[in-house]
């Protein structure tokens, strides 16, 4: 193995220190296994319970009337999540796009939004209106409002509660960090910001970004009282075999104007053709929880390597995992360009590619990416990500099997130690 890392241009130091940290690792990494083994059976179970069947993978076209493996997917995904009702269709074409029609299909003029976490993903931002921009929510008459964290990245309750008044109408909680360094949340705590703000407002409707954090814990926000819970298949859930798609889980009443706004006015759900992408849906479905199970275990292994060598990690090497995603806060403009580079080498599409920042629709400073990926911005594959401005910070995820994601952290670090920014003594 070392012989063959080397020949791929891993280093035998490198390589080392990597065997050094994994020793350390094997009870966190059956934690994470046995996780990966209950989300496996529950979504076998809904499968099994929903009978599902090879007629159900034909392809439609057109206006897709009928379709009933489209309509059983659906199912499928509501019974994992504990919902009434779910929309997932291959026409949502990002999570931006998935929160755009959750938030413009349930808030109408007049009608406030509230962020209890502060300030919201950098594409989010345009959606609302913080950042002008066409067909923002600010310009259908649709107001914002956010109640800030607290310095340790907590729930600042009192904020919430004063934030909250007679035009509230639905509140937009982010699971994940985004392009912040703050901690991501627990399903538990989403749970208990539902919990609160309904007590101050019962008719609120909670809406949860759950981007990069399916099957990290057996439960998600859709069971601690999530009204709808909103993600992108090109994440976990798509298991690295979706193409593109979204998916809305959630109340029926939330979930039926949003296949309204989707679509159309009276077709809802009844339109949407598959264009012969369910095999590839449902599969990835199938495989997510234990593709999701090696992106964490490679941020897990990645925080550990980071810190030890003297860098700020979030989550640190040894905090609970809330998403798969894995911030390191690396200092410089130099240390995000070999992070990256790093990442891009180990790839198996485009691994000669050299990643340089540049402007990104929805992002207000330069973004570099590293994704050698299968599927264009598929993030459950091997990537890293971040925007070039202090701390510095690259956000790294993904791997569609531990190995490979193993392969990409260990890479980061030799192209690290060749640029001098990473001490291998």
């Amino acid at each position: 193995m070392k012989q063959l890392y080397e020949q791929m241009g891993l280093s035998a130091a490198v390589y080392q220190l990597g065997e050094e940290v994994l020793s350390g690792l094997e009870e966190r990494f059956r934690e994470i296994d046995r996780r990966a083994e209950y989300n496996q059976a529950k979504v076998l179970a809904a499968m099994q319970k929903n009978r599902v069947g090879a007629h159900h993978f034909a392809a439609t076209t057109g206006y897709g009337y009928n379709d009933g493996g489209r309509d059983l997917l659906e199912q499928v995904y509501a019974n994992v999540f504990h919902t009434e009702a779910a929309l997932v269709r291959p026409q949502i074409t990002c999570g931006t796009h998935a929160l755009t029609i959750a938030l413009s299909a349930n808030l109408l003029p007049g009608d406030e939004l509230l962020s209890p976490v502060g300030l919201p993903y950098d594409t989010l931002q345009e959606v609302i209106g913080i950042r002008p921009s066409p067909c923002s929510l600010a310009e259908y008459g649709v107001t914002y409002r956010q109640a800030d964290l607290t310095p340790d990245g907590s729930f600042d309750f009192d904020a919430v509660r004063r934030a909250i008044n007679e035009k509230t109408k639905l509140v937009t909680i982010q699971r994940s960090k985004g392009y912040a360094t703050r901690p991501s949340f627990s399903v538990q705590q989403i749970g208990e910001l539902i919990a609160f703000c309904k007590s101050v407002k019962p008719d609120l409707i909670c809406m949860v970004d759950n981007c990069y954090g399916e099957f990290v814990d057996v439960i998600e926000p859709s069971d601690v009282g999530a009204d709808m819970t909103v993600g992108s298949l090109i994440k976990n859930p798509g298991g690295g075999l979706a193409p593109i798609g979204g998916y809305i889980c959630g109340t029926k009443a939330c979930v039926d104007r949003c296949a309204y706004r989707l679509s159309a006015p009276g077709l809802g759900q009844e339109v949407g053709a598959n264009l012969g992408l369910l095999p590839a849906l449902y599969q990835g479905f199938f495989l997510a929880p234990t593709v999701t199970a090696g992106a964490l275990k490679g941020a897990v292994f990645a925080a550990n390597l980071y810190e030890k060598a003297g860098f700020r990690c979030v989550p640190n090497s040894v905090e609970p995992r809330n998403d798969i995603i894995q911030a390191v806060e690396l200092g410089s403009e130099a240390g995000m360009l070999a992070f990256c580079s790093g990442i891009q080498s180990a790839a198996p599409v485009d691994s000669f590619a050299a990643p340089v920042p540049g402007d990104m629709p929805g992002y207000d400073s330069p973004v570099i990416m590293a994704a050698g990926a299968f599927v264009q911005g598929s993030s459950i594959e091997l990537s890293a990500d971040g925007p070039i401005r202090p701390p510095y910070a690259v956000y790294f995820q993904g791997g569609l099997t531990w190995q490979h994601a193993k392969f990409g952290v260990l890479m980061s670090v030799q192209k690290m130690a060749e640029a001098g920014l990473f001490p291998l003594a």
